[in-house]
């Protein structure tokens, strides 16, 4: 049976072809195989900017939960993250049918370990963030924005949005061993053979060593064998110029881009 991951679409963002990036990601859902699919984890930030009220909740994207919609009435389980974009998710995707897990989650999936999440905010420093991601989760903060009209809370958040890194087109170059998110991955207390994340918006894909040996980087295509038996870090891009997920079909974990 295959899983599939995925990362960071960043629905509603308004740059490079939002209306076709959804497309894609539209298409993305309606081809997979639900006969021989068991799961599809949502890594987080699928959507740019989410904030739900009681009983209002962003327009649009019908295709994008139809799509979900149909996988879970054919039985795929659908499991999402909250990311740093679309944290203000409480029970609509829940009534859905979808199943939202905290990270880090570690999971067995067919005799492998491994453990999700979005990724942000985990590792050893990164305080200004961590301190702004409690306020993002703080509960009375979040019932004083939502005493916001949604007409100024959407613009305002989606303004906000735009003006975001990945708004501005500004990529982010991963620091290797330096990144308290592989110094995170390192002193993991459980046995894990794959550590998959997204929030980073480019693919990494190394081995996890006390002696930090990143090695010869990897192929699109990733053998579930990890190199000397190191755990891998595995991050997914985004959408804004291409499509990209994992695909774990029980015995090969794909890294696929289109």
């Amino acid at each position: 049976m295959f899983t599939y991951f995925v990362s960071d679409v960043h629905l509603g963002l308004d740059v490079a072809d939002p209306a076709g990036r959804e497309a894609r990601f539209v298409r993305f859902l309606r081809e997979i195989p639900v006969m021989r699919t068991s799961a599809v984890y949502l890594l987080g930030d699928i959507w740019d900017f989410w904030y739900e009220y009681r009983d209002v909740v962003p327009k649009g994207y019908v295709e994008v939960l139809a799509a979900l919609r149909d996988l879970m009435r054919a039985g795929v389980k659908v499991y999402f993250f909250q990311g740093n974009h679309d944290i203000w998710t409480y029970k609509y995707f829940e009534d859905l049918g979808m199943i939202r897990l905290e990270q880090p989650y570690d999971v067995e999936i067919d005799g492998k370990h491994f453990c999700l999440g979005h990724g942000d905010g985990l590792g050893p420093g990164m305080h200004g963030y961590k301190f702004m991601r409690r306020c993002f989760h703080n509960r009375v903060l979040q019932v004083l924005f939502s005493s916001l009209h949604p007409w100024f809370a959407f613009r305002l958040g989606n303004g906000w949005s735009k003006r975001s890194r990945l708004g501005k087109s500004v990529g982010y170059d991963f620091k290797g061993t330096a990144e308290p998110l592989y110094k995170y991955c390192l002193t993991y207390p459980n046995p894990v053979d794959y550590f998959i994340f997204g929030h980073y918006h480019t693919h990494v894909d190394i081995p996890v060593t006390p002696t930090g040996a990143l090695g010869t980087p990897t192929s699109v295509t990733t053998s579930a064998t990890s190199t000397e038996g190191a755990p891998r870090l595995i991050l997914l891009r985004d959408w804004i110029s291409c499509s990209n997920w994992l695909e774990w079909d029980g015995t090969t974990l794909r890294y696929i881009e289109q």
